[in-house]
């Protein structure tokens, strides 16, 4: 069954089994390889968002977490070495 009504121009949440339209983006960066200006996107619906944003901060990842369509141009600080 498919929750979501996504098409080409609606997002899918981007964890794993989900099929549900998205409303978040989860914007994110690994500092160890990626400078200030690198920003992921990962789409999240509103029953997943937090999980993937905690996801990803276990990991020590910066997250900003917006709207859908919210344009971010850089997240957190600068990487290191």
């Amino acid at each position: 069954m498919i929750i979501g009504s996504a098409g080409p121009d609606i997002p899918q949440c981007s964890r794993a089994g989900c099929r549900a339209d998205a409303t978040h983006q989860v914007n994110w960066r690994n500092p160890k390889i990626h400078g200030i200006d690198r920003v992921k996107v990962w789409a999240a619906c509103a029953e997943h968002v937090d999980f993937l944003a905690e996801f990803l901060r276990s990991r020590d990842f910066p997250v900003e977490v917006t709207e859908l369509g919210v344009t971010v141009s850089a997240v957190g600080t600068e990487a290191t070495s």
